[in-house]
């Protein structure tokens, strides 16, 4: 059984980070993650926070990077991720001005742009996405189906953001069951059973994670990887109630 490990979204913990980034990513590996996805480097250089993460044995899962990083210098991104030794560079997020049809059109030829350079450069370009990409387009496909089936496989694959598939009313799993084998990165989330739809620790919500881990090992997941855009808790208590969900998980995790 493929053993698939677990990393945090650093975004969960940006206060923390903001305040000591080394010790906080010192925290996450003493709660038990195997590794951490990016966003940002807490002013660092690249080369430091990859001292750190040897330091305290965590690994670089991935990285958000924002769509204008990638149109403005990409090789720096790429020479970035080499550093740090992560193999995924993730776009995470479109500006609101972005989500018309007719930019989505021009975003195509950028992301299989993007997806071709990492490629050559031995990493793998992804998206994220949220809940505004399930909205139809003209032709009755969803954003997300478009960028998914009009950019080559070989130049984006998915980060599935299971938190906001559940909120735009779609079965998660259906998803990683469509893109099998494309997709090597999913955010694990959890929401409120309530109308507000909260984020929430995994294994307290309603969101249908058992069907989601089940698939790791068919689907090829390479990371799961723990996000908490909010929490009422503290950021460290909720993704240390999260990893604990995952440890009794076992059995789709081989640890």
């Amino acid at each position: 059984m493929k053993k698939i490990p677990v990393a945090v979204q650093m975004y969960s913990l940006r206060e923390e980070s903001a305040q000591d980034f080394a010790g906080t990513l010192k925290k996450v590996a003493e709660l038990g993650y195997d590794g951490v996805e990016f966003a940002g480097y807490g002013g660092l250089p690249v080369q430091e926070v990859r001292e750190i993460l040897d330091e305290v044995g965590l690994q670089a899962a991935s990285s958000h990077v924002p769509a204008a990083d990638l149109k403005n210098d990409l090789a720096k991104v790429i020479e970035e991720q080499k550093i740090l030794g992560s193999k995924y560079i993730v776009c995470p997020f479109l500006m609101p001005d972005e989500r018309n049809e007719e930019t989505y059109q021009s975003l195509l030829t950028f992301f299989s742009e993007v997806g071709e350079e990492c490629r050559k450069a031995g990493l793998t370009f992804c998206y994220h996405n949220h809940d505004f990409e399930l909205e139809k387009l003209s032709d009755g496909r969803t954003v997300l189906e478009t960028i998914f089936d009009d950019v080559p496989s070989e130049n984006i694959q998915t980060e599935l953001d299971i938190y906001w598939l559940t909120k735009a009313g779609e079965q998660p799993a259906e998803w990683i069951k469509r893109y099998k084998g494309r997709t090597p990165l999913v955010h694990l989330k959890d929401m409120t059973v309530d109308e507000e739809q909260f984020f929430a620790e995994l294994g307290t919500g309603g969101v249908d994670l058992e069907s989601v881990l089940a698939l790791g090992e068919e689907a090829d997941v390479d990371w799961w990887v723990v996000e908490q855009d909010q929490s009422r808790k503290t950021p460290l208590e909720s993704i240390e109630i999260s990893i604990e969900f995952l440890k009794n998980k076992r059995p789709y995790l081989n640890k």
